[in-house]
């Protein structure tokens, strides 16, 4: 029970902080600024891939995440 409250809080940081990562990125699409978006998406791309590793979020999930950030920030 202890191990899984720790692992909660830990995870739950994590979870933060690529949502963070993730919605800077939105915030550089929703300006169209096309630099800005491609500079955020590269350190959001790594977190998100990291998030895998550490077991926070599926594989398949953040396959798709990172797939439609990348045909947003395309589109511009």
């Amino acid at each position: 029970i202890n191990r899984n409250s720790k692992r909660s809080v830990i995870n739950g940081a994590r979870k933060s902080r690529v949502r963070t990562f993730v919605k800077k990125v939105e915030a550089a699409i929703a300006a169209s600024d096309k630099e800005t978006a491609a500079a955020a998406f590269k350190t959001a791309e790594s977190e998100l891939m990291r998030s895998v590793r550490k077991g926070v979020f599926p594989m398949n999930k953040v396959a798709r995440t990172v797939s439609r950030l990348s045909k947003k920030i395309k589109a511009l």
